[in-house]
């Protein structure tokens, strides 16, 4: 298979989960529901729960049912010294110039906290741009649209010609069954509802040499 595109997701995808950084942002996610919406700290994880099952994102179901000020939520959520969990990636940024295809961030995140992070991973420079929230018009991954739309904006006709490699496996079946080839990162072992698991996205020379070898 020759591919075209590839699609990265950003948290938890190119660096390895359990460094505190996502555990800190959900933090800040109940803090700024907790004291917007006067809830009580149990009732602020009911509600993000209901809100992830049912949207996506925690933001969407804000969105839909309370009018948050998105932009004020999106920049309390990422304030956060992300020097402290994440540190420059060379072997990273080798992988993704070594790779020919066109390369793009696919995230459920904002653009200006895509970029705080691939600038402490060194790797800002490796990608066509981001796919963020915004672009997508704040929809998100799992919504079928929410592909249709990266792939416009990526100028990629044919899902069979890009790959997509995130940590959340509700978010690559969708695009599995569009088209895409799927890679779940931060896995152990195969998934039957995807092409292909690595354990971090360190192994995706080993796991998809075609990447390289098809040029």
């Amino acid at each position: 298979m020759s591919y075209t595109t590839l699609f990265f997701d950003l948290d938890e995808t190119l660096y390895a989960k359990g460094n505190g950084l996502w555990d800190a942002i959900a933090t800040r996610m109940n803090e700024y529901i907790r004291v917007q919406l006067n809830l009580p700290p149990e009732d602020v994880i009911e509600l993000r729960r209901k809100y992830y099952e049912t949207y996506g994102t925690t933001l969407r179901g804000l969105q839909i049912h309370h009018q948050v000020d998105t932009e004020d939520y999106l920049a309390y959520v990422h304030d956060l010294p992300l020097e402290v969990y994440i540190q420059p990636d060379l072997q990273l940024r080798d992988i993704l110039l070594s790779l020919s295809q066109r390369k793009w961030i696919f995230t459920n995140a904002d653009k200006d906290h895509a970029k705080r992070v691939l600038k402490v991973l060194c790797v800002s420079d490796c990608f066509e741009g981001i796919l963020d929230v915004r672009a997508i018009g704040f929809l998100c991954k799992p919504e079928i649209e929410s592909y249709q739309r990266a792939l416009a904006l990526a100028k990629e006709k044919k899902p069979e010609n890009c790959i997509l490699l995130d940590d959340s496996l509700r978010n690559l079946v969708p695009a599995k069954d569009l088209g895409f080839t799927t890679v779940l990162v931060g896995s152990n072992g195969s998934n039957p509802a995807v092409d292909y698991t690595i354990d971090s996205i360190h192994e995706l020379p080993q796991s998809l040499p075609d990447l390289w070898s098809k040029r």
